[in-house]
């Protein structure tokens, strides 16, 4: 067996590494193209200089200093590193190095000439100042070639996508430019839109702003345009919903540009570009979170979730995580859920833990386990027509749980507690928005020990399990019909995202019984809603899905509120996140209809325990006699 020949091999050149193989073959030809240029580069402009007859004297001294051109040239061309260069990809500082490495080749040969001829040079300082700038012209042209032509290569009979980009400034020039050098992602930008007047006439990257978005229906028609890319990652909810009308107008698809905040490295590609999605069109600006503060609530601290296999809890869990807690422990009942949500998640510091909060000694031994230093209840039901069926189960999860849970937070030294509870606590007609203002009513009622308890309240949460948006999607998606239960009926919507933020910062913000929500804007009409998704499915209400009034279901309200009339709430400093401070419950009260919806519960009379729940007179569950340590 012969031993292996400890220098590679690199196309029968023993002994020569493949990678210098490979750069000569790659660069040598470039390199002699280059040569061969400096040659018409300075010949051509000293054969004008003369008319054409060039004295014998001045032949003779542009072929011998003809070598040092070449090499001046070559050298200034590596040492500004022209070779070795992916040029497809080049961009203003590939450019930068050609002009550089041409004004040093000028100087250098100005120089030479001046040495070697004195006062009398044999070469004309025209020719050396025009031959330089033509190689400089030419060096640049055969390395550009292929970004200054790639707009036009294209496959023989594919049909490019044209669009409308609207944003004329940083961000769609940025965009502009990628699809330009980017044939493959099959874009044709045919024009830019942008509401500055200014700007009206004038091209980038020799694409001409046509107009503003109010002109979309007639730019579209004119320019054959299939999509519109609405290129402003600042763009209002409000434009952005302007845009999609007049996209919906003209019958082509919207696609935009993700928010500042979701854009890492602030460097935007047409890449970057998504489908419009239904939070785009909130009404109202997103808020964005105090990270400073949350990162000084979460970072290095022992952190607890219930409920956190839920949309909510594994919401709070992801954004938890990023935020280095000492240790992240997840409770949920469903083990299924709780499955999923370990696969998503990074292992290293969390924990999980199978467990129903309605099992007050569990719930105990897991806090005495773990000892949370921040908790976050999101363990809750939530249907609202299901919990009408079964009050009991609404009761024992929504209220006793909460109440094990606040108790086991105080007993084992939680420093935060912080509620998920819902806009359906206001004045509530249903059994799920009893229970949940009974659960905000144990948050301010119960003695903190220490513990600093406080509630959050928000809409309906977009994407969540079982809410109006995902059942309006799944009804699309099988042809329809969808169903809406009063074309008048409105709720406040907001993205999960945004949800776990105002948890988060509610948890930072908290000093005890406040109850946080968020300022949502305006209402927004069901009916609409559904139009509108069926809209951006690229389908038409009424024609290609049917929508179906089908009447309010048991517990539902025709409109929502964010807050009742014992409340008065107050701005909190963060923006776009109020606070409210409801005068605490009186303890007895409390105790009292407690006790009677406990013992309806057990006695299984769901129509009265669903009329007390509703009622939502009580307040906090029995007060622990005597406050126990957990050891």
């Amino acid at each position: 067996m012969s031993r292996a020949d400890p220098f590679p091999v690199a196309d029968g050149h023993r002994g020569v590494p493949s990678r210098i193989v490979s750069r000569v073959r790659r660069d040598v030809p470039l390199a002699l193209l280059d040569a061969l240029i400096v040659v018409p580069a300075y010949l051509i402009p000293l054969a004008l200089r003369f008319n054409g007859g060039v004295p014998s004297d001045r032949w003779r001294a542009f072929w011998l200093f003809l070598p040092a051109l070449i090499v001046i040239h070559l050298l200034c061309n590596y040492l500004f590193g022209l070779y070795g260069q992916m040029w497809r990809y080049a961009s203003v500082q590939e450019a930068r190095r050609v002009v550089l490495s041409g004004i040093t080749s000028l100087v250098l040969i100005l120089l030479l000439v001046t040495v070697v001829g004195g006062r009398g040079r044999p070469i004309p300082l025209s020719v050396i100042v025009f031959g330089g700038a033509s190689a400089v012209i030419a060096f640049g042209g055969i390395r550009f070639q292929s970004r200054l032509f790639a707009f036009r290569r294209r496959a023989v009979g594919e049909r490019r996508t044209q669009v409308l980009l609207m944003g004329a400034g940083d961000a769609g020039a940025q965009v502009l430019s990628d699809i330009l050098r980017n044939p493959e992602l099959g874009l044709h930008v045919v024009g830019l839109i942008d509401d500055d007047p200014r700007l009206r006439g004038q091209a980038l990257h020799g694409v001409t702003v046509l107009g503003g978005h109010a002109a979309i229906p007639a730019l579209a028609r004119k320019r054959n345009a299939d999509q519109v890319l609405l290129a402003i990652p600042s763009a209002t909810s409000d434009l952005v919903g302007d845009v999609a009308g007049r996209c919906e107008e003209a019958g082509v698809s919207l696609r935009v540009l993700p928010s500042v905040r979701e854009i890492v490295g602030g460097r935007v590609t047409a890449r970057d570009l998504r489908d419009l999605r239904i939070e785009d069109l909130l009404g109202r600006q997103q808020v964005e979170t105090d990270l400073a503060s949350v990162r000084q609530l979460l970072r290095g601290r022992r952190v607890l979730i219930t409920g956190a296999g839920g949309s909510i809890g594994s919401e709070i869990a992801r954004q938890v995580r990023d935020f280095e807690p000492a240790s992240l422990t997840l409770v949920d009942n469903d083990e299924t859920h709780l499955h999923d949500l370990l696969v998503t998640i990074d292992a290293g510091r969390t924990k999980s833990v199978l467990a129903d909060v309605r099992d007050r000694d569990r719930v105990l031994e897991v806090f005495r386990e773990h000892r949370p230093q921040v908790v976050f209840h999101a363990a809750a039901h939530k249907h609202v027509p299901i919990l009408e069926e079964h009050p009991q189960e609404a009761f024992l999860t929504n209220v006793l749980g909460t109440t094990n849970v606040v108790e086991a937070s105080t007993l084992s030294g939680a420093e935060r507690f912080v509620l998920i509870s819902t806009d359906k606590a206001v004045r509530p007609t249903s059994v799920m928005g009893g229970s949940k203002r009974m659960a905000e009513r144990i948050v301010r009622g119960l003695p903190g020990h220490g513990t600093v308890l406080c509630a959050v309240r928000f809409g309906n949460v977009l994407g969540s399990r079982g809410s109006v948006v995902p059942t309006f999607l799944s009804q699309i998606a099988s042809g329809g019909p969808v169903t809406v239960t009063d074309p008048d009926m409105t709720r406040y919507f907001m993205s999960v995202e945004e949800a776990v933020q105002l948890v988060l910062q509610a948890g930072a913000l908290a000093r005890g019984g406040e109850v946080f929500t968020l300022e949502m804007g305006e209402p927004v009409n069901i009916l609409d809603l559904a139009n509108r998704l069926i809209t951006l499915s690229g389908r038409v209400p009424g024609r290609d899905i049917a929508v179906q009034v089908v009447g309010a279901r048991p517990g539902e309200k025709l409109h929502e509120e964010l807050v009742d009339d014992e409340e008065s709430p107050e701005p909190t400093g963060s923006a776009g996140i109020v606070v409210a401070r409801p005068p605490a419950p009186d303890p007895a009260s409390l105790r009292r209809d407690l006790h009677e919806m406990e013992l309806l519960a057990r006695e299984g009379r769901r129509g009265e325990l669903a009329a007390l729940l509703r009622r939502a007179g009580g307040g906090v569950v029995r007060v622990p006699t005597v406050v126990e340590e957990v050891s």
